[in-house]
């Protein structure tokens, strides 16, 4: 993969200085892509990439052999600036320790002025000149701030998403950031976990394309180039199963379901090429993340070979104690890195611990170099070492935040993020023409909710509001009043606002209701017990809803809510999450019409709470649900059924699918098997599809789930027209971990589904000739 990726960056650019010849990190590509293997190159050519590589090799090894233990130390211990903190913050004065060599890495640290100081500090400071990295949680933008993670997942527009992630690094890069702490790839099937707006949803595969979506959005095809950003693939693994949806909570999964379920998303980073990973906090059947072999170097080391560091999560070396893992500080310096985890993030127990370990044999130097070699070739990647200060340009910065192009791009993912939940009798799209409009809710009006959860440095004052994008949007001869009804404190009870709110409502149209959780309710440490809509603002749609006025429901959050009585009474549901920037003129271009919705959920929302854990790829039981017998899975007071399904999203127009035709029954071992199917627009309006297809494995050695996607498509049709859609099946998109953990496809009978989402299909059978080991 290294040289591959080197010989398409030699043919596709002059060679630069011998320095940065040595960018041989390998980025994400998409499958299509042709890769170089060395042997396939010309003589010159391969002759640059071993030579890059060795001056790369011999230049960091110069520079390990020079350093004292102490200062090989100091690369390996990140250190909080005097930004945002999720955690206990350092006793320590960094600047101080900057200047002793002591520190690699910051974090919280951004700004031009402020990299630029802290980065002289390091290079003319010290005995060496080491530049520091400097990271930030860039999650969903940085100054432009995009839909929430969990939204963007909701457009399964992969180049849409990958388009984000370049914005976020055009704009971090430009105020001195090298590294964000992004993209979160964890599976997450509970909705009571807050930190699931952060992810991709529930499922392996979308959660796997768009982690490597979003890595190649951040890296770019080249780390050198001043406007990319090293990606991290987190939390390393199994954090979205924690018990309870608590975050921080333990996890017990069995081998199984964490390689097919919880590790792809990770493998599939690795496969893109992403520079570094990070350790969760939580245990994995009863060994701490931070500490763990296998995960750390057993697997993404040694069987996945990741080329990287690891960083932990915020103190994560620290809390071994509390886990009950590690006796005290020196114990848990000593797992960690006996584990395979290269840098702590803030404790700061490698730096005060490693060096009595290795008196005592406990920790080898080799480990704590190769550590240390790990961290400076990203370093070096980035060229910081050519130019410690590339990051550090005020009219860069000047010029490259909030550009229109960005805000215009962070609009356009928004929209394609909006999934409408119901539509009854067609009351949307709204009319430019409707007299009069009544704009009701606690997130109406609020700019900084708009932003939701991670919103890093998006400036609190730029939000286009849901109020102000419905009036940008009419004629200044449409009434448009507002009212909050519900106390912005949004789980107050209080209701002394819903006088106000019912009178403009009897005297308008329509009513348009921003409704939902408060930004800050989801995110890391909101774990929720409840899934409803917080406080009153329930009871005052009960309220509204006797006026008989039409009435639609925009939904702002960051997870799944329970919204039985609300699906039952609403006249439309749009579910908007929380939209970034430029949300406000996202969700009006939606609810008038200029767009037309075609967002699909990426995770099940439940009918009630009591049925979560639920999602689409389930196995069946001894037992499944039958009307016909008592006995068999189901519940005595609510329907096994969630709400709204996976990949379930309206528009506002209708798509009819033919058939599933296959060109055989039986896929052979080293075949192929094409599925066709014709879909058509069958509405007033132009519309986009995401054509999903499923399968099943209907008898395996180990019990397989009833549905599984394996592939989709977006279509765009006008109205009245057909396409036909082709999708290619392999042998490998069979393929499952076993028992014994070899990765292979059993011969059998199988199902293929292609609908609009995964419960409405159209369904074929094959079977699969033989066993393939892969």
């Amino acid at each position: 993969m290294f040289s591959s990726t080197m010989s398409l960056f030699l043919r596709g650019q002059k060679l630069r200085t011998s320095l940065l010849l040595m960018m041989l990190l390998p980025c994400g590509s998409h499958a299509a892509e042709p890769q170089l293997s060395v042997a396939a190159q010309p003589a010159s050519e391969q002759q640059a990439v071993v030579s890059a590589e060795e001056k790369m090799n011999q230049f960091i090894a110069k520079l390990i052999h020079k350093m004292t233990l102490d200062e090989k130390l100091g690369q390996l211990n990140q250190l909080s600036g005097e930004g945002d903190v999720t955690g206990p913050t350092s006793s320590s004065d960094y600047l101080a320790d900057i200047k002793a060599g002591k520190v690699g890495s910051m974090l919280n640290v951004f700004t031009v002025k402020y990299t630029n100081k802290l980065q002289h500090i390091a290079v003319d400071k010290t005995r060496l000149g080491i530049p520091l990295l400097f990271g930030y949680d860039v999650i969903h933008g940085h100054r432009t701030i995009f839909p929430i993670s969990l939204g963007e997942a909701a457009s399964w527009d992969l180049q849409a998403i990958e388009h984000a992630a370049r914005v976020a690094a055009s704009e971090a890069s430009a105020e001195g950031i090298h590294w964000t702490f992004a993209p979160m790839v964890d599976v997450a099937r509970d909705p009571r976990w807050g930190r699931m707006s952060e992810g991709a949803g529930e499922d392996p595969y979308l959660g796997s394309l768009i982690a490597k979506a979003r890595i190649k959005g951040f890296q770019g095809d080249d780390l050198a180039a001043t406007n990319t950003i090293l990606a991290t693939a987190k939390h390393f693994a199994v954090y979205g199963l924690a018990q309870a949806g608590r975050d921080y909570h333990s996890t017990d999964v069995s081998d199984v379901e964490l390689w097919n379920t919880y590790l792809p998303p990770f493998k599939a980073s690795v496969d893109a090429g992403v520079a570094t990973f990070m350790s969760a906090f939580n245990d994995v059947n009863g060994t701490p993340a931070t500490g763990n072999k296998y995960l750390l170097t057993d697997v993404l080391k040694q069987q996945w070979n990741f080329k990287g560091f690891v960083v932990s999560d915020y103190t994560a070396v620290n809390e071994l104690i509390p886990h009950g893992f590690a006796k005290n500080d020196s114990h848990a310096a000593e797992l960690a890195m006996n584990a395979g985890l290269d840098m702590d993030m803030v404790g700061q127990l490698y730096l005060k611990n490693i060096k009595h370990l290795i008196k005592e044999g406990k920790v080898s130097e080799s480990q704590v170099d190769d550590a240390v070699r790990r961290i400076l070739e990203m370093k070096y990647r980035l060229g910081l070492f050519d130019d410690p200060y590339r990051y550090s340009n005020e009219q860069r910065q000047a010029a490259e935040i909030y550009k229109p192009e960005y805000l215009e791009a962070a609009r356009d993912v928004a929209r394609k993020s909006i999934v409408l939940l119901k539509n009854n009798n067609n009351v949307l799209p709204l009319s430019k023409k409707t007299n009069s409009i009544a704009v009701i809710g606690p997130l109406a009006d609020s700019k900084l909710d708009m932003l939701g959860s991670w919103h890093a440095a998006g400036n609190w004052d730029m939000p286009i509001t849901l109020l102000e994008g419905i009036k940008a949007k009419v004629d200044a001869t449409v009434s448009v009043k507002y009212a909050k009804g519900a106390s912005y404190d949004i789980d107050s009870v209080d209701e002394s606002g819903f006088d106000e709110a019912i009178a403009i409502a009897q005297n308008s149209d329509v009513i348009v209701l921003a409704m939902g959780e408060a930004g800050n309710m989801s995110g890391e440490a909101k774990s929720r017990s409840s899934i409803d809509l917080p406080g009153n603002q329930q009871a005052l749609l009960r309220k509204l809803e006797k006026l008989g006025k039409p009435m639609v429901l925009v939904l702002m959050n960051g997870r799944p809510l329970t919204l039985s009585w609300e699906d039952e009474h609403m006249d439309a549901i749009v579910e908007t999450w929380f939209a970034g920037t430029m949300g406000g003129h996202a969700i009006a271009d939606i609810l008038f019409g200029d767009y037309n919705p075609s967002g699909k959920l990426p995770v099940t929302f439940p009918r009630v709470l009591g049925q979560v854990p639920i999602y689409y790829n389930m196995k069946n039981t001894g037992r499944p649900f039958s009307q016909d017998s008592e006995y068999t899975t189901h519940y005595i007071d609510v329907s096994n059924d969630p709400l709204y399904v996976f990949g379930y999203g309206l528009s506002y127009t209708q798509f009819t699918y033919s058939d599933v035709v296959l060109d055989k029954k039986i896929l052979l071992a080293d075949g192929k098997i094409t599925a066709t199917i014709k879909v058509t627009n069958s509405g007033k309006y132009d519309g986009k599809e995401t054509v999903q297809l499923y399968i099943r494995d209907l008898v395996g050695s180990i019990t397989r789930p009833v549905k599984e996607l394996k592939a989709f498509q977006q279509v765009v049709l006008k109205a009245g027209e057909t396409k036909t859609l082709t999708f290619e099946l392999t042998p490998k998109d069979l393929a499952f971990y076993k028992r014994d953990l070899h990765f292979g496809a059993e011969a059998g009978d199988f199902k293929i589904f292609i609908g609009g989402d995964s419960a409405n299909v159209k369904e074929a059978d094959f079977s699969l000739a033989a066993d393939v080991n892969f």
